[in-house]
């Protein structure tokens, strides 16, 4: 089940019921939970939102990349990047998602892209023009959170264009694609808000 009703698959093979693939091998899922959203705060609550998300994502062992309260069709959404360790080894995994959280369920959008060949060459080539010094900084959502994948430069969108291939730069666009055309059933609409 999902409470989305229309997306722009223009690119994507379907895979499986609620899963697609592009050509660059991003993946594409949705998902529905029926429970009551376990986000640390309210969505009117940005600051302890977002900050109890960045330690959340630490406290697991991944990293918050960038975070966000940003509409779906016009329901209230959180925004998250993050990035995991690759489970077969080497590398990173790169998350995007918008989830959709309601009163007592939530829909999620989920891109996940995985980092192939050679690993860390975004990372490298920007650690050389900052210098280690400068390179890593603390979460801005959570500076006193510890743990998991550090906090640095690479990660930033500014950089996206020099990485146009990379899996960050890949999901970053991707979800800028799908939120326009992205529809939400009028029932799951209606339901009391988180």
């Amino acid at each position: 089940m999902s409470a989305f009703t229309h997306l722009d698959l223009t690119g994507l093979q379907q895979i499986d019921q609620f899963a697609w693939r592009d050509e660059q091998g991003t993946v594409m899922s949705l998902h529905f939970f029926n429970l009551r959203p376990d986000l640390p705060a309210s969505l009117t609550e940005p600051a302890a939102l977002l900050a109890g998300l960045a330690r959340h994502t630490a406290g697991a062992g991944a990293g918050l990349i960038d975070a966000t309260i940003e509409p779906v069709d016009g329901v209230p959404a959180v925004r998250q990047l993050l990035k995991v360790r690759h489970p077969q080894g080497h590398g990173q995994v790169f998350i995007g998602s918008y989830t959709v959280p309601r009163a007592t369920c939530s829909t999620v959008l989920k891109l996940q892209a995985p980092e192939v060949g050679t690993t860390g060459m975004r990372e490298a080539f920007i650690m050389a023009q900052l210098g280690p010094d400068r390179f890593y900084t603390p979460s801005p959502y959570a500076p006193d959170a510890t743990g998991g994948l550090p906090y640095h430069w690479a990660d930033h969108e500014q950089y996206d264009a020099q990485f146009p291939q990379h899996p960050l730069t890949l999901i970053r666009a991707g979800l800028r694609r799908l939120l326009p055309s992205a529809r939400l059933d009028e029932r799951f609409k209606a339901l009391p808000a988180f």
